[in-house]
């Protein structure tokens, strides 16, 4: 009688990889020349970047008239797009941190490119607070200066003073978190190097890793505490990013629901960007081993619950505003799904609350294609949400007298492009020169995640054994 076995958990590392076929099949790509297809859309990315410094350049030459901001509505596309990108950075640190802390072993083969992608989404974001300055040079103007300098102490009852502490602490702590990271990995192509030039280079960023025990056991206790003070940021940034609207008298900003319903689009939108590149990645560095659908599954769960957060919330906005009696908050929400701007309102609920739920699916939520699309779609519908928040409560106030329409102008789509540029400009970069899977962390779930228990001992690439057989019999 044969004996049925099935494994406990879905395996997260396919193909029965040793632990030298981690190295190779990730360290390949730091190796090697740059293929064709990162050549083209490296050019592509930078490109854009030059076309977006030019008018950015423009904007503040001119000034931010050129924009199509009015006496009514003072915030519009710089702002949203600000928000947009903070949020899309939550990913990041949710993947590296929260999940470390509950000891998530599907983050292995994502975090590196989530952190990554949040680091260049907050670059992105400090840039919108930069444009709208409309004085770049004098930006330090934000920072609590010495009165030797005149006095220029900021107002720290303002949000906005609050965004520059929270978001400079985050890319911080993030920045720091990632390359910590990355230590171990480097110090791998460090050893691998064939050149003078890499071997110093890599070698001068590992900073003298030796893998001895004392220094891995220091390098777990530094991921730990890194966690914890990251964790408390994924609330605490989209939090405060989200008072500079609820803090003001405005309707339908005056509110309280707007820290937890920030942080949980934030972590939504974050999930979704994470999601198309990391699926790019699988398909041209060929990492479908170690990116499975398993953990494309675990991120689409985590799509599904934040954006049905979202849905929620945005229902409880409607009822309080009902409920408030207040008839201009009343407006305010009936403006939205009715007035001028209700197509931006609807885009935003069909994207953001009716798509995700596609996922409840197992077969879409297991879909590749269908994960990529839906992913952009939850993009398109969060940059909605924040269009929707910041313009439709600004464009028609207390006065009637002093409704007004917003329209983007040419710069303000030019200076939007400009952002998506640098981002991939940055993120292309860090893809080709850096690992964009953790081998380190991968490694460790080996022997309890793989697909079948390889003789990992031997540390011999599985391409090695199969040319040796008789080897191959020795260790199985």
């Amino acid at each position: 009688m044969s004996h049925v076995t099935s494994a406990v958990r879905t395996p997260l590392v396919t193909g029965g990889k040793t632990y030298a076929d981690v190295t190779e099949d990730i360290s390949k790509q730091v190796e090697g020349a740059p293929t064709r297809e990162w050549t083209i859309a490296f050019i592509i990315a930078v490109v854009v970047l030059i076309y977006g410094t030019a008018c950015l350049f423009w904007t503040w030459w001119e000034g931010l008239g050129v924009w199509g901001l009015n006496k009514t509505v003072g915030w519009a596309w710089d702002i949203t797009n600000f928000v947009w990108w903070v949020g899309i950075g939550h990913a990041g640190t949710l993947i590296s941190a929260i999940l470390l802390l509950f000891r998530q072993k599907w983050r292995t083969a994502v975090n590196r490119a989530a952190e990554a992608m949040t680091i260049f989404a907050v670059i992105c974001a400090a840039s919108f607070i930069m444009m709208h300055a409309g004085r770049p040079w004098v930006a330090y103007w934000c920072l609590p200066l010495p009165n030797t300098l005149g006095s220029l102490w900021v107002n720290f009852k303002s949000p906005l003073v609050w965004d520059v502490f929270a978001i400079s602490t985050y890319f911080t702590v993030s920045l720091v978190f990632w390359y910590m990271g990355l230590i171990p990995d480097l110090a791998t192509i460090r050893d691998r190097a064939r050149s003078k030039v890499s071997r110093y280079m890599y070698g001068a960023f590992s900073l003298g890793w030796n893998g001895s025990a004392k220094t891995w056991a220091r390098y777990e206790y530094m991921s730990l505490i890194l966690a914890g003070l990251s964790t408390p940021l994924v609330l605490s940034v989209h939090t405060i990013v989200s008072m500079d609207f609820a803090t003001s008298v405005i309707p339908g900003w005056h509110t309280t629901i707007f820290p937890p319903y920030f942080v949980a689009g934030a972590i939504f939108s974050g999930f979704a960007m994470v999601q198309n590149l990391v699926l790019i990645i699988r398909v041209v560095f060929k990492l479908e081993d170690y990116i499975t659908v398993e953990h494309i599954e675990s991120m689409n769960k985590v799509i599904t619950l934040t954006g049905s957060i979202v849905g929620v919330a945005y229902l409880t906005e409607f009822f309080i505003a009902w409920y408030s009696g207040v008839e201009f908050e009343s407006y305010a929400f009936i403006n939205r799904a009715t007035g001028p701007y209700w197509w931006a309102y609807w885009a935003m609920m069909t994207c953001n609350v009716i798509t995700p739920q596609l996922f409840w699916s197992r077969a879409i939520r297991r879909s590749i294609v269908w994960t990529f699309v839906l992913s952009v779609v939850v993009n398109i519908g969060m940059w909605f949400e924040r269009f929707v928040i910041i313009v439709t409560s600004l464009h028609r106030d207390y006065l009637p007298s002093s409704w007004a329409m917003f329209h983007p102008t040419l710069f303000d789509i030019s200076d939007y492009i400009f952002s998506f540029g640098l981002f991939f400009t940055l993120f292309l970069l860090f893809s080709k020169f850096l690992p964009v899977v953790n081998m380190a962390e991968v490694k460790t779930i080996i022997k309890s995640s793989s697909e079948k228990l390889p003789a990992s001992v031997s540390g011999v690439a599985k391409g090695e054994r199969v040319a040796n057989p008789t080897f191959n019999k020795d260790v199985e």
